[in-house]
């Protein structure tokens, strides 16, 4: 079995897992091969290992009982000893989303760099999940009672409410206004996909449909329930002139959206296009 073929035989069985068992740094490593073949991803994996047990020598010397002490030992090993940090230059560069690259250039995106921080928590069994936060992902760690938000692309800063505002501002426009769903917390799965997307708009803002499929095929793999995903695909396909692969996507959407009350006119503008395209395949 090549690389890729293990690559895409772990983001299948990840299809089927329950989302606390998903290992997020090994499987953004399999991600990241589907774009850069490597040869071995053992070296990446060394790396991985290397950072956690950087982080436990730390732990082991003590000094890490408050919460903010935590996040000092993690932004020391992932900072300060392995040189992370967000590309802020190249921003929109598609090397950011890759998780072997990002190891290999120390720079990437809010959510690549989150995936690094959330496995060095999860080493030591602490409590980080990502957040919903639109246009700029973030973290949170918990410990007694106590939750701080962190920003892994300014290399875990804690974030006051003034920082997320003017943030909200920045990515969603300066009418929008803080509210409890940008604090909840992502399932593993949902991390993994806000990884992709950036991939996905990318190739959509440049014009590449054909890429942007790929990468949604990809992450129909590791989340096959996600409704939205099936439509994406109906469209993407429909565009490619791929009939018969659209109307396959188009109908497992509307078996999804009906088993879930998805809005009528969605559904209603999605049977219009089924019929349009068997119309075309006939």
């Amino acid at each position: 079995m090549t690389m890729r073929q293990e690559a895409l035989d772990l983001l299948r069985r990840i299809g089927d897992a329950e989302d606390d068992a998903i290992d997020l740094a090994g499987a953004a490593l399999s991600l990241a091969l589907l774009d850069h073949p490597v040869p071995d991803l053992a070296p990446y994996q060394a790396h991985l290992a290397r950072m956690c047990a950087d982080l436990a020598s730390l732990v082991d010397a003590g000094g890490v009982e408050e919460l903010t002490d935590r996040i000092a030992a993690i932004r020391r090993v992932l900072v300060d000893q392995h040189g992370y940090a967000g590309d802020s230059e190249t921003y929109e560069d598609l090397q950011n989303a890759n998780l072997i690259r990002v190891i290999d250039r120390k720079r990437g995106l809010p959510v690549a760099l989150g995936i690094l921080m959330m496995h060095l928590a999860r080493s030591q069994g602490w409590e980080i999940c990502g957040l919903s936060f639109p246009g700029h992902f973030l973290i949170r760690m918990d410990l007694d009672g106590q939750r701080l938000i962190l920003d892994p692309f300014e290399g875990g800063s804690i974030c006051e409410p003034h920082t997320l505002r003017e943030l909200l501002k920045q990515t969603a426009g300066l009418e929008a206004e803080l509210s409890p769903e940008h604090y909840a917390p992502v399932s593993n799965r949902e991390v993994l996909l806000r990884l992709q997307n950036n991939l996905k708009l990318r190739h959509l803002s440049t014009d590449q449909p054909a890429k942007a499929l790929e990468v949604v095929e990809v992450m129909l793999l590791f989340a096959p329930d996600h409704i939205g995903l099936w439509r994406e695909s109906g469209l993407l396909n429909a565009h490619a002139g791929k009939l018969s692969a659209a109307i396959a996507a188009f109908e497992h959407f509307m078996e999804l959206a009906q088993q879930r009350g998805a809005s009528q006119a969605l559904m209603q503008q999605t049977a219009t296009l089924l019929q349009q395209l068997r119309s075309r395949l006939n």
